[in-house]
């Protein structure tokens, strides 16, 4: 059950603009055909891509320690909950239950999104975020998202990730 005032997200895919190297995860509502795009650092994105495609590094980077971490003192991340945006700042809330306790950890989305998909975590996001920064398809968009789509279709997925399985590079698809 999807708790009030949010939304259920899944990663949709990670991408990279190569002509400024600027990335972004966009995030999918489940059930329904809005996105919600985030622009995140090279190393964020690069964590989520590689967990995504089931790749593991030799040794644990940041967020596979912190996950590691968490599941060694008995800790589950619940959840994790795209919160708020504020001056086109998006901020992330960690639910972390330790020994039955609730417990709320202020995050930035892109460590929150790492984080989540080590540990298998439902994500959010507040139904003010999708209001405010969510993105429908073409079918359904009005004219002042039509910059941010030809942004976001100008984009290429991570450019080492191979070819099978390799999400359409554009939402309208």
């Amino acid at each position: 059950m999807v708790p009030a005032g949010l939304s259920e997200m899944v990663v949709e895919s990670v991408r990279v603009n190569m002509l400024n190297s600027q990335h972004v995860v966009i995030l999918k509502e489940v059930g329904r055909e809005r996105y919600l795009p985030i622009w995140i650092g090279p190393w964020e994105a690069d964590a989520i891509a590689r967990k995504l495609q089931d790749l593991s590094p030799e040794r644990p980077l940041t967020h596979d320690l912190f996950a590691a971490t968490l599941a060694r003192i008995g800790a589950v991340l619940r959840t994790v909950v795209v919160s708020e945006i504020a001056d086109e700042t998006y901020k992330a809330t960690l639910r972390i239950e330790i020994d039955g306790r609730a417990h709320e950890v202020d995050a930035r989305p892109s460590d929150a999104i790492a984080l989540a998909v080590r540990a298998g975590a439902t994500i959010y996001a507040a139904d003010e975020v999708l209001d405010q920064a969510g993105v429908l398809p073409e079918s359904e968009e009005d004219e002042r998202l039509a910059p941010f789509r030809e942004f976001v279709n100008s984009l290429d997925p991570e450019p080492d990730a191979p070819d099978e399985g390799r999400p359409p590079a554009a939402l309208d698809d």
